[in-house]
């Protein structure tokens, strides 16, 4: 027997998991995802990831502003679903559309929960200095990621990480489960385990003013600043130059045993110290450039000793 299962999902991350649900011979009924967006230099729209696969599936594609929109959630009732699958959608479901499919709403989220409910859970880890981290298929509930677990899967966050490379982990994790969690699912051997209160956790939106290079910070909680913020939206500082302050983004850098007055360029090669110890800045992207190793930055733009990061 197969699911009849409506998809919502928005990113790449949520594109993977589509494929593999798709791949399983399931009845993808329809797909939800964001409206188009006006991006890059032109301004041209473009369709969402998810959309832009759902549409080489043949899967017919729904683009609602709102859940909230009665409208919506009554032709949603009318797909008689038996369960919805959703990953990094964009909207919060209210209550009527959760118990619209028979066996309610199942969302994959991209950490071990309760630790690292909400929107960031990838950068929050690897920022927080976390060796291991996971992907999980809960039960949807109307709170924040509150709903029980459903099946999980732990990943190692290794030490060259980036938010970058670990979302790339656990986006292929992630939707590897989808097949034994439906197929569970099918046979009625799906368990839910309610969530520990206790050891929550909350991984709020990155502001631009945080993704800031503080480097009064000891080099080690820097270097995990940095990997958790690459390749987007990238920590940054501000270079001085002769039209006014630059900003630069550290898109990777290690951890050096000089020491002296924080922010301050201990030598020609991009070592800066910082509250405790000093880093080596490796790959930056000055604005309006192209990323590039730090040999290749400091050809064009030289840091010399005792330059002051701000």
């Amino acid at each position: 027997m197969t699911l009849r299962i409506a998809f919502m999902g928005t990113p790449d991350f949520a594109a993977r998991s589509l494929a593999e649900i798709a791949a399983a011979g399931h009845e993808v009924v329809r797909v939800y995802t964001q409206p188009p967006r006006r991006r890059g230099r032109g301004q041209s729209e473009q369709k969402t990831e998810v959309h832009q696969l759902a549409e080489i599936l043949g899967i017919p594609v729904h683009t609602p502003k709102s859940f909230k929109d009665p409208e919506v959630i009554a032709d949603f009732e009318a797909l008689d679903c038996d369960v919805a699958a959703v990953v990094a959608y964009g909207q919060i479901l209210p209550q009527a559309a959760l118990d619209a499919p028979r066996h309610g709403c199942l969302n994959l989220h991209a950490s071990l929960l309760p630790r690292w409910r909400g929107a960031a859970p990838i950068q929050r880890a690897i920022m927080a200095g976390d060796d291991v981290t996971g992907v999980q298929i809960q039960q949807m509930e109307a709170g924040l990621d509150t709903g029980p677990i459903l099946l999980s899967e732990s990943v190692k966050i290794a030490p060259e990480d980036t938010s970058g490379t670990l979302h790339n982990k656990l986006r292929d994790a992630g939707a590897l489960m989808w097949s034994r969690a439906l197929s569970a699912l099918e046979r009625g051997s799906l368990e839910a385990v309610a969530q520990d209160e206790a050891g929550a956790t909350y991984a709020k939106k990155i502001s631009p003013a945080e993704a800031r290079i503080d480097w009064n910070r000891p080099a080690e909680e820097l270097v995990n600043h940095i990997r958790g913020l690459s390749p987007f939206p990238g920590a940054w500082f501000e270079l001085g130059g002769e039209k006014g302050p630059v900003r630069v983004k550290v898109l990777m850098a290690e951890k050096a045993g000089e020491s002296g007055n924080a922010g301050e360029a201990l030598d020609d090669q991009l070592t800066i110290a910082c509250g405790t110890d000093s880093l080596r800045l490796t790959r930056l992207q000055r604005e309006g450039k192209g990323v590039m190793a730090a040999e290749d930055f400091l050809r064009g733009t030289p840091v010399p000793a005792g330059t002051k990061l701000a």
